[in-house]
């Protein structure tokens, strides 16, 4: 059976399950900046998203027996690593004063694309300036696909809240974008 996982990550993993220190090392060194990319999406603080890697590298050695070999590796580490940072977010009650942007005025629809005229860094920014709640039920359903129902159940909130929190971060992203293509261009 084809995992898709290489020979040399499959062996990095049994010798993890042995506990072998040079081998999480080797593991951490590999998917550290991967995993960082995640927190930092989820957290602006550089110190937190470095304290929730910390916590989620922790976690996945700690679950790593768990995993069962099917799928890919990259993709049972990331929810670890999701979730981690999600349980910094309740654990601070973050996400209860996340603003509220109800107000926030239409953007128009342009035929040609204005997401095409930024760079993926500019994107990034873009979201990562997103208040906590619209950045996190983004992310949750934009880029790891999660369905509403499943961020609501992991953020103890209702499926309406998600809906319309990932909505507004839309709205406020499209916003953002349309200023930086103003400025550029």
């Amino acid at each position: 059976m084809d995992t898709g996982k290489s020979m040399e990550e499959q062996q990095l993993i049994e010798k993890c399950l042995k506990n072998d220190i040079r081998a999480q090392k080797k593991l951490y060194d590999k998917y550290a900046p991967l995993m960082m990319s995640v927190c930092l999406r989820y957290v602006r603080d550089r110190d937190v998203a470095q304290d929730i890697l910390q916590e989620g590298f922790v976690k996945l050695f700690a679950k790593i027996p768990t995993y069962s070999g099917t799928g890919s590796f990259k993709g049972w580490m990331r929810k670890i690593f999701v979730n981690t940072a999600l349980e910094y977010l309740r654990k601070n009650d973050v996400l209860k004063y996340s603003a509220d942007i109800s107000a926030a005025a239409a953007v128009e629809s342009k035929t040609e694309s204005a997401i095409e005229k930024i760079s993926a860094d500019e994107l990034m920014k873009c979201i990562m300036d997103l208040p906590t709640g619209f950045r996190t039920v983004f992310n949750m359903f934009a880029i790891e696909g999660y369905s509403h129902a499943e961020i609501a159940e992991k953020l103890g909130i209702q499926e309406g809240t998600s809906r319309s929190q990932y909505a507004r971060a839309r709205l406020l992203l499209q916003q953002k974008i349309f200023e930086i293509n103003k400025m550029n261009y």
